[in-house]
Parts: structure tokens; sequence; C-alpha cells
């Protein structure tokens, strides 16, 4: 009886990283057009997101929405977001490969 446990641990260990990446979150359109879906900025003095630190990220998608960081275009990006779909969008990009320095 024991040994059921085990096996579907292993087995799920065994999967492919690919099997594990998030599901590409419904809202990210929007956070594509300046950030890029890959996470690498379309627009100039844009950051880059991918693969940047999960738990930094979500907390700068927090205050953004919060108006803790006062910017304007981020607030109202996010505005209609709920916590959830922040968690999805902090996930998905933090899950990309990261972006060479410098890299644009």
């Amino acid at each position: 009886m024991t040994r059921l446990p085990v096996l579907a641990l292993l087995a799920a260990a065994a999967l492919p990283a690919a099997a594990q990446t998030p599901a590409k979150p419904a809202r990210l359109g929007l956070c594509a057009a300046c950030h890029g879906e890959d996470g690498r900025a379309r627009v100039p003095e844009t950051p880059n997101l991918a693969g940047q630190r999960f738990d930094y990220l979500l907390k700068a998608l927090r205050a953004y929405k919060s108006g803790q960081r006062d910017v304007p275009v981020m607030r109202a990006a996010l505005g209609p977001l709920g916590d959830a779909e922040l968690e999805q969008l902090a996930r998905w990009y933090a899950d990309l490969a990261p972006c060479a320095a410098g890299a644009r």
C-alpha cells in the first residue's frame, strides 16, 4: 500500500520541465504590449521581466496597483486585476528564461 504514493511522487518528479510551466495568463496581453509575452521589453526604458524573482514581481505588481509605486500607466493597467491574476502574471514572467544583460 505504501508503494503507490512513492510511485506517484517519483512519476511527478520525472515529468519534463515544460509540463510544469504555468498556463499563460489570460490577462497577459496588456503587459505583453510593453514588457513582451516572453518578458523581453518592447518599449524603450521598460524593464525586461523574464526570469525575475516571483516574490519581487508580485510585490512590485501589488505596489503599482495600490499606487504605492506611483506610475499611472501601471496603476491603470493593473486596476481591474485581482490578486490571483497578479500572481499568475508574476509566476509567468518569473518562470521564463532571463534575458541577457542589456538585451532588448
